[in-house]
């Protein structure tokens, strides 16, 4: 499986290595965001993940693959840059990434920066399924989706594909909208280029949903009960209008000794421009020393 990355900044900076969410490039990582990290000497490196952007894709049904296989591709993407240890930022799944290597290597991680994410172990998944399926949420689940989000994606498992890249693009847009939240303006234009750059980018765009194929194949894939194991200094990011893991921080935060939580004012399930300087400083401060 070929994975495409690409690093910037000197060698000799300290590392950082972004993993973007479940089905998404690591373009999705802004290029300004990156660009503040390494004027602030860090040596970043993005990646995309297995299925999505310029990284191979596969049959799953011929060569099928489990979300261990996912995460060990942070390794393999370590190891392709010479890192022996870095400091992971993690956003939405790739959080969830992030958690799971601190907990399993711990001498590979430097500090952990989970931004939008869930706790290790918390089935978000099923919350996220129970949710959109409209069943209960048992005693104990973590804070479900907020209803524009379960609305949205009613309408979009019922609906057919679009057939062309321009209503593709639509519908990208349209989701990034929701992802986007209600607390700043959404910028339509920007988000078109964006995502007429992930559209256009992608080897093959259906495969992304090989990583949800890979979810049902490995349901158990997230330790339970194991967050007080992780041992790198840790930031936790969230939104103050995340839509679709809402209150999720707080508790990563309260699970991870010594955690720091941080409430990004308007932020959504995106990093736009409004915050970009903000959570980069944050990430710069935490990654220091």
């Amino acid at each position: 499986m070929s994975i495409w990355s690409e690093e910037f900044g000197a060698v000799t900076d300290a590392p950082i290595l972004l993993i973007m969410g479940s089905m998404s490039q690591g373009v999705l990582w802004p290029d300004e965001f990156v660009g503040r990290l390494v004027a602030g000497g860090r040596r970043v490196i993005r990646y995309d993940h297995r299925d999505t952007g310029r990284s191979g894709t596969v049959d799953f049904a011929a060569d099928p693959y489990t979300w261990d296989d996912i995460k060990d591709d942070v390794y393999r993407v370590m190891d392709a840059h010479g890192l022996e240890s870095a400091h992971l930022v993690g956003h939405s799944a790739g959080g969830l990434l992030g958690q799971f290597v601190a907990v399993e290597r711990p001498e590979r991680v430097r500090s952990l920066t989970v931004i939008g994410s869930s706790p290790l172990g918390g089935g978000e998944g099923r919350v996220i399924m129970r949710a959109l399926m409209g069943q209960p949420q048992p005693e104990g689940s973590l804070p479900e989706p907020v209803p524009e989000f379960v609305a949205f994606y009613r309408v979009l498992m019922a609906a057919p594909p679009p057939e062309d890249r321009r209503a593709r693009i639509d519908g990208m847009i349209a989701e990034q909208r929701v992802l986007h939240g209600s607390g700043l303006p959404f910028d339509e234009d920007a988000a078109r280029r964006l995502q007429e750059r992930i559209h256009d980018r992608a080897r093959d765009l259906s495969a992304v949903v090989n990583h949800r194929l890979a979810a049902v194949a490995t349901p158990d894939f997230e330790p339970v009960g194991v967050l007080h194991r992780v041992t790198a200094p840790t930031l936790v990011i969230e939104g103050s209008h995340e839509p679709v893991k809402p209150g999720h921080g707080a508790i990563i935060a309260e699970r991870i000794p010594g955690a720091r939580l941080m409430i990004v004012a308007g932020m959504g399930h995106t990093l736009p421009p409004e915050v970009r300087e903000e959570v980069a400083a944050a990430t710069l401060a935490h990654t220091a020393g």
